[in-house]
């Protein structure tokens, strides 16, 4: 079948809620895909920051394999060898005093699950979450979503959220002292990345530790971007010198495969029962021989030093037409001197594929944080090619 036959057979079947590339992806290895016309693209945007160890990395496929020939699936119901050594693996590199692990499907499972915990625990039912925020489209984490395109047709039955500015810890103190006993917690995205990858100082994550513990509040951080080492250490609030009360993982937890996870602190883990949250799927063998690998092989290459390095390459390498970069790590946002979306197109057709954002002139780069450097040299001479030849300053 050609290319465009193939793109009929999928509109055929799939009711249109996304807007797709014109392109039919066919294989990938490491920082490539190819179409299925047979050609080859660089990966810096990883299916929606999902390939953090690039496509197909072969200790994942191994482990995959191996795990398809053993079992394929068996519920929570019973016991499993995979699960319980991924569940190890998670808990070791958690932050200390988050051991205790949930297992689910996807980001939006993983942000409702850290909000029924957050619920049982205080008693209350209030959240506040951050303007410009996104937690997922299913009901319980579309309360959390910011986007009124989003949340409009689902507002007579979403849960009660009041939204306040990121970054900005004063009106975060306005709003707990006028909600603050009603709250069960406060809900952000350590990086916004839909939003244009915009970022806080590590004061303001500080501030709302001190106000979730003066007034009993769960502090829950949305990490399905920025957790599993792509912003340079496994939870980026290693690096804000503090520390949540549960942490949603999901895009890199398994390189590709679905699955997600909570972890939960000690106080909150105490107060779990058995039958306050299920899911058949999640923890299932396929994803935990996928989420064991993947972790053995970002600890094993060292490549959380990694994120960090390529952040710092490419900062210094972008050059002229860029007014900022913001993020961490593997997770970049560069804010160009016209508007982003024709460069992503035109960087398209060069072969690198790109993501923008929120913010029309933002660019969003989610490489691997094992991508090689001749592929990170290809980017930036391409990326600087493109501007200069295919766009003019808004």
């Amino acid at each position: 079948m050609t290319t465009d036959q193939l793109i009929q057979q999928e509109e055929s079947h799939q009711i249109p809620t996304y807007s797709k590339l014109p392109i039919v992806m066919e294989r990938g290895e490491g920082a490539y895909v190819w179409d299925a016309d047979g050609n080859r693209y660089l990966d810096f945007y990883g299916g929606h920051c999902v390939c953090l160890l690039g496509h197909s990395p072969p200790a994942v496929v191994e482990a995959v394999q191996e795990q398809a020939g053993k079992l394929v699936f068996y519920s929570n119901v019973a016991y499993s060898t995979v699960r319980a050594e991924a569940s190890a693996r998670l808990a070791e590199m958690a932050p200390d005093g988050m051991e205790q692990v949930f297992f689910a499907n996807s980001g939006s499972e993983a942000n409702e699950t850290a909000l029924k915990l957050a619920r049982k625990h205080t008693g209350r039912s209030g959240v506040l979450a951050m303007e410009q925020g996104f937690h997922g489209r299913t009901l319980g984490s579309l309360a959390l979503t910011y986007a009124d395109k989003y949340r409009a047709p689902y507002r007579d039955v979403l849960p009660d959220t009041r939204f306040v500015p990121f970054g900005d810890a004063d009106a975060a103190a306005r709003a707990f002292e006028e909600h603050g006993d009603h709250l069960a917690a406060v809900v952000l995205e350590p990086i916004q990345s839909i939003a244009g990858v915009q970022t806080a100082a590590p004061s303001y994550f500080r501030a709302l530790r001190t106000l979730c513990d003066k007034h009993g509040v769960q502090l829950i951080f949305d990490e399905v971007q920025t957790g599993v080492g792509r912003t340079g250490t496994f939870s980026i609030s290693e690096q804000l010198g503090m520390k949540p009360d549960l942490i949603s993982l999901a895009k890199s937890l398994g390189a590709g495969v679905p699955v997600s996870s909570v972890l939960v602190s000690d106080e909150i883990a105490a107060g779990v029962e058995s039958g306050d949250q299920g899911s058949t799927f999640g923890g299932g063998m396929l994803a935990m021989a996928a989420v064991k690998a993947t972790l053995d092989t970002i600890r094993e290459n060292d490549l959380m030093a990694r994120a960090t390095s390529i952040f710092g390459t490419i900062c210094a390498a972008l050059g002229p037409h860029v007014r900022d970069v913001r993020g961490r790590g593997c997770l970049i946002g560069v804010e160009l001197d016209r508007p982003a979306a024709p460069v992503r197109d035109a960087l398209l057709r060069e072969g690198v594929l790109t993501g923008t954002s929120g913010d029309p002139n933002t660019l969003r780069l989610m490489p691997p944080i094992n991508t090689p450097d001749e592929a990170l040299d290809a980017f930036v001479d391409t990326f600087q090619e493109v501007l200069e030849r295919n766009a003019q300053p808004a």
